[in-house]
């Protein structure tokens, strides 16, 4: 049997007090990259992200995602004895996350403040919606609420108010989950250099604010912010969908004058129509973009989306396909490039997509969903609690 090359983070172990999906994505890439992740759940409920729906043969397609490769350990922290196993399993940890209610974590006396002299070398993070401090320190936070307050939906759906739109997924979450682990990791190296662990406080607000850089320097000092455009670019044109015949989409993206040259040229066999003065700089196609725009749609009238492509490809035009989630199930390239693996999962084996950014030195580690408690007993066995233990506090309700 080949023996694993050894993974960036082989031998940390880190307790999650998460929920949802912020802590929970980042606490998966940690356990992609080799860590043992023991995440902490209510006996008898879990993760409220359990039930949210019953999309992948009974389980919860938010959970399946962000949960393979984890140790489900149950334990009701409002009980003493809890809180004397999470002391012993913090003794032997390297990081502690938790994305609980505000202020929830200090109350039980896992600030960092509180731990740091017991633990010195542990690394705690926070994940809030708004971070310590501040009017808005307490204030509950959810993925569509913080996509409000960051300016995200002031820039996104379609021209009007009443056409606003939320991101698809739970980009607020999942851009704090991001910082999160990049934080842990740059905390795990900064340890290696003091031989201490540090604190880090993320905020979803932040988080998401910090990816609104574009349109909150376009809108500097007052200036009007970047209208929405649905799923066109708001200020480059043309780059976005258009129909082809038999009801194909295309996804277009020029950004330069010589792509646009080459469009009309190749494309839409009208090289004239790069001269046109309405068009002939970008700021001059979106502001005349509702001209353009039925002038490129009358020239895919009559092609498919294949020959549409084609054309495109020829002239080395940017573009993509509107893909549905069944066309990214099967996106060829992701199939060449041998992105899916096979995790089990209590509903048994099911599909899974490798972490991205692929190290030819190790392959990630791809274990299984964990059911609500699987790994209590091996984890208090490994603690030293006993099988009558461990059955006394099961009929009290700890675990």
């Amino acid at each position: 049997m080949t023996q694993q090359p050894p993974r960036p983070l082989d031998g940390i172990t880190v307790i999650s007090l998460e929920h949802a999906i912020a802590a929970p994505f980042c606490t998966r890439q940690l356990a992609d990259l080799g860590a043992r992740v023991i995440k902490v759940e209510r006996p008898g409920v879990g993760d409220f992200a359990r039930g949210y729906d019953q999309r992948v043969d009974g389980l919860a397609s938010h959970f399946v995602w962000t949960n393979r490769s984890k140790e489900s350990l149950t334990l009701d922290l409002k009980q003493d004895a809890a809180g004397d196993i999470l002391e012993a399993l913090l003794g032997q940890a390297d990081v502690l996350v938790q994305n609980l209610a505000p202020g929830a974590a200090a109350r039980m006396g896992l600030s960092f403040g509180a731990l740091h002299a017991r633990f010195p070398r542990l690394i705690v993070c926070d994940i809030s919606g708004y971070g310590e401090g501040g009017p808005y320190e307490k204030k509950k936070a959810y993925d569509l609420l913080i996509q409000s307050e960051g300016g995200f939906l002031s820039v996104t759906g379609g021209p009007g108010d009443e056409e606003m739109a939320k991101a698809g997924c739970s980009i607020a979450d999942i851009a704090a989950g991001m910082y999160a682990y990049t934080g842990i990791l740059s905390a795990l190296l900064l340890r290696d250099k003091t031989g201490e662990g540090s604190r880090i406080d993320v905020s979803m607000l932040e988080s998401l604010v910090e990816w609104m850089g574009y349109p909150m320097y376009y809108a500097y000092k007052g200036a009007p912010q970047p209208p929405r455009a649905g799923a066109s670019h708001s200020t480059i044109y043309p780059y976005g969908p258009f129909p082809t015949g038999g009801g194909g989409t295309i996804m277009l993206g020029l950004q330069n004058e010589r792509e646009w040259a080459l469009f009309c040229e190749k494309v839409l066999l009208d090289k004239a129509l790069a001269t046109d003065e309405r068009f002939s700089a970008n700021f001059k196609r979106s502001e005349n973009r509702e001209a353009l725009r039925q002038i490129i749609v009358d020239g895919f009238a009559s092609l498919s989306l294949d020959e549409v492509v084609g054309r495109l490809e020829d002239a080395q035009i940017a573009s993509a396909r509107v893909n549905d989630m069944q066309g990214v199930w099967e996106h060829p390239q992701l199939q060449a490039r041998d992105r899916w693996r096979t995790v089990d999962s209590p509903a048994g084996p099911l599909p899974s997509l490798l972490p991205p950014g692929r190290n030819g030195a190790f392959t990630p580690r791809m274990d299984g969903v964990p059911n609500l408690g699987q790994h209590t007993a091996s984890i208090l066995g490994e603690l030293g609690f006993s099988a009558e233990e461990q059955a006394r506090m099961s009929d009290a309700g700890v675990v």
